[in-house]
């Protein structure tokens, strides 16, 4: 009998925001399987679940997930996880693939685990706290209130897609934003919504920073912005 995949979201780095589900299964899992962007280097997401979780006498897969914008190298890279991963099913072993944050959110995880359903395998998602509702939280600030409205958008997808969003929604959170964010400030400068910006910077982690814009501070891949906004 072939074992079962399950995709883990772990939350946004504290690892007190496991969810009792998430802490039960990888307690108990004899394979976890942990993203790196090159094999070799530590796992943040391992990491974080090593302060919650005896990882004694388990054994440790690392993927290689790298930090591509070709779909080529994405796709092989998601191939070989799922390849490496069924040899562990085959044996009729469970493996635990854990990500940051929530499985659906933006997530590597879930190309992993539609080409191991693909191969006939049974797979399971478990969720995790995202970070922007992390952030919000520690930032005491609603996401949304009354009858308004939110937007979740990715900063990859350029200027125009933030633009697009503020013209519609109240609140505009702003995915993988530390590497736009000259861009992504001249838009709030031009719109007078700087003073309206949260930053969530790796939420939970050591090097937490929850705050408003700062022009001069380089922030990491793991940075969110929230924008609230007050519609007539």
């Amino acid at each position: 009998m072939s074992g079962k995949l399950y995709g883990i979201g772990i939350g946004p780095g504290d690892p007190q925001l496991l969810t009792l589900r998430a802490y039960k299964l990888l307690s108990q899992a004899q394979v976890i399987a942990v993203p790196v962007k090159k094999l070799g280097e530590e796992s943040t997401a391992q990491n974080i679940i090593r302060q919650a979780v005896d990882l004694k006498d388990k054994t440790i897969v690392a993927l290689e997930f790298p930090m591509a914008h070709s779909k080529e190298i994405l796709k092989e890279s998601h191939l070989k996880a799922a390849a490496r991963i069924s040899g562990y099913l085959d044996q009729g072993r469970d493996v635990m693939l854990i990500t940051l944050g929530d499985v659906s959110v933006y997530s590597t995880c879930t190309y992993v685990l539609r080409y191991v359903e693909a191969m006939g395998y049974e797979t399971c998602i478990v969720p995790g706290i995202p970070s922007f509702c992390s952030g919000a939280a520690l930032a005491k600030l609603p996401l949304v209130e009354g009858h308004e409205n939110m937007a979740v958008i990715s900063s990859i997808k350029g200027t125009k897609t933030l633009e697009e969003a503020l013209d519609r929604f109240e609140t505009v959170v702003v995915m993988k934003a530390g590497r736009h964010m000259n861009d992504l400030c001249r838009i709030l400068k031009e719109r007078e919504l700087v003073d309206n910006t949260t930053v969530i910077s790796n939420a939970g982690m050591e090097n937490q920073y929850i705050g408003p814009v700062v022009s001069e501070k380089n922030f990491g891949y793991f940075t969110t912005l929230i924008i609230k906004q007050r519609k007539n």
